[in-house]
């Protein structure tokens, strides 16, 4: 039977779900190749893992579904399921030591929500200008 893996993270309100399975190396985000996807900002924060572990997907094709939120959240939320991936896929605790110190949220999920709109106000916090004349 084939290994397959399937992780999951969120930023903000995007959610990224990762299949890995055995392939030949390939990354594609919303069946569209991780090399032409995006802007190149949002292409080298999901790269991130790749880059700490260099041969982290050697024969191993990752299918990532994402949905909801900005690009940038988006971005965030695929490379942590990538990375919890990697690290699930290869089982190494070396791999989560790189990851932890290099940046804690490739493994877990950043809780940080935008604050509610209150009323008497544009925001969470701005209020109507008052003038008592």
């Amino acid at each position: 039977m084939a290994k397959v893996i399937n992780t999951s993270g969120k930023r903000k309100t995007a959610i990224a779900r990762a299949t890995l399975k055995e392939g030949k190396g390939r990354i594609r985000i919303n069946s569209v190749p991780l090399e032409i996807y995006g802007s190149e900002l949002s292409r080298m924060k999901i790269s991130e893992p790749l880059i700490l572990v260099p041969n982290g997907i050697e024969g191993v094709d990752v299918s990532i579904e994402v949905n909801g939120g900005g690009f940038m959240g988006q971005a965030e939320a695929i490379r942590t399921a990538l990375a919890r991936g990697i690290l699930k896929w290869h089982n190494d605790p070396r791999i989560k030591d790189t990851f932890i110190t290099y940046d804690r949220t490739l493994l877990v999920n950043d809780s940080r929500q935008k604050e509610a709109k209150k009323p008497h106000g544009r925001g969470a916090r701005k209020k109507f200008q008052k003038s008592y004349r």
